[in-house]
């Protein structure tokens, strides 16, 4: 066998840089962190199946005859979203070994509830003053608010979606009363499947 030519020699034995070594672990602990003070269990599939039932909901409501059975509709289906969610949220959680109600996930809990019961006292106080037509944007927005701060604990695409939900209630609440069920079918339905599918393939469930 010849001798390793001196240009060979030195590229065999470089060191690697320790700052080079350093910067690594520092991102591997910095990533470390941020998955563990983040809410992964967001679920994909089942915002996928929220959708749907969303789209469903939408051409149901669209001819119901009265304002009251139009909100029936749209009740029900927060009732049937909430329990896929929940069930979707669970289940994602003990299949990556994720706690429900501590650290992370408590806190996207608490962040993303209270915009929840505002939006159900305010449908209350619509309905009861006559003022059905505006409660897809006051949904959607308050939706998207809750998305948004319960996000700020998930991963990076949920506050995104939030923000969609926001801008679509802001351009629905100056629309048309006509139009709430294409608003409602947009967001709840539409913005749920794009998001959702995309929370599947690439966070997993």
């Amino acid at each position: 066998m010849g001798r390793m030519s001196e240009p060979e020699r030195s590229r065999s034995y470089d060191p690697i840089p320790i700052d080079s070594r350093a910067r690594e672990h520092l991102r591997y602990i910095r990533d470390t962190l941020e998955r563990a003070g983040s809410f992964t269990a967001v679920p994909g599939w089942g915002g996928v199946v929220v959708g749907l039932t969303a789209l469903g909901a939408a051409a149901v409501a669209w001819s119901q005859p009265s304002e009251g059975a139009w909100l029936l509709v749209w009740l029900v289906e927060a009732v049937l979203a909430g329990v896929i969610g929940v069930w979707a949220v669970a289940w994602k959680a003990k299949s990556a070994g994720v706690p429900l109600f501590s650290g992370p996930g408590r806190r996207f809990a608490l962040s993303f509830a209270p915009p929840l019961a505002v939006g159900a006292l305010l449908t209350v106080v619509l309905w009861r003053e006559g003022l059905v037509a505006i409660l897809p944007g006051v949904w959607l927005t308050l939706y998207g608010t809750a998305v948004v701060t319960g996000g700020a604990f998930s991963i990076e695409i949920v506050p995104l979606m939030g923000l969609c939900f926001l801008v679509l209630g802001a351009v629905a609440l100056f629309s048309p009363a006509a139009w709430g069920d294409v608003f409602m079918a947009a967001g709840f339905g539409g913005l749920h499947l794009i998001f959702g599918a995309f929370i599947a393939r690439r966070y997993g469930g």
